[in-house]
């Protein structure tokens, strides 16, 4: 379904996966960027602005290595007017997910298109969750089954299977939780030429 070759700058499975889905044609090439010395570098700005700005770093730094178009995306997570990285621990992962229980928390999605070290495209995606007060030995339960997979998300959870369960409400867009916002993405791409229209 493509006109021209694209880039996913993401060493993301989920983000790979929502692609494929869609049936778009891609490869795959991390971005060799340091996230923790960007999110320091970049720390007084807004958290919209900071989502972007390192989803553009990603599609830049991979375009500036390749001629084809270069998909980048971050999320950052915030809550109680704290920014989250991911968990390094089960047992952090856990005390963040009891912190959250019963409350809301946001998920801010940035996307960007590359092509020879210029963004050509973004987009911001901005999801508000409510987490369902849920007990103790639901806690327990969840993470024993859910395992260690849950780091690889910033919000401890895969909302697109058993994480699920943590919700009572979101005001969001499914595929931006997940961390690419694809409905905006695949209108970027037609945009520029990689989709047929």
């Amino acid at each position: 379904m493509n006109n021209t070759s694209v880039i996913l700058a993401s060493g993301s499975a989920i983000r790979a996966q929502i692609l494929t889905a869609a049936g778009v044609e891609f490869r795959i090439e991390r971005p060799q960027v340091d996230e923790d010395v960007l999110k320091r570098r970049h720390d007084a700005l807004a958290d919209g602005a900071l989502a972007l700005k390192l989803a553009e770093e990603k599609a830049a730094e991979v375009s500036r290595r390749h001629a084809e178009l270069c998909l980048g995306a971050d999320q950052i997570l915030t809550f109680e007017g704290r920014r989250y990285d991911k968990a390094g621990t089960m047992a952090e992962a856990r005390g963040r997910l009891r912190a959250m229980r019963g409350k809301p928390h946001e998920l801010i999605c940035g996307a960007a298109l590359a092509k020879d070290g210029d963004i050509v495209w973004t987009h911001l995606a901005r999801s508000h969750i409510q987490m369902r007060d849920y007990s103790e030995e639901f806690l327990d339960a969840y993470l024993a089954e859910a395992g260690e997979g849950i780091l690889k998300s910033v919000a401890c959870y895969q909302f697109e299977g058993l994480g699920a369960q943590l919700f009572e409400s979101a005001d969001a867009d499914y595929y931006s939780v997940l961390g690419l916002p694809l409905l905006p993405v695949l209108d970027g791409l037609r945009g520029q030429g990689a989709l047929k229209t």
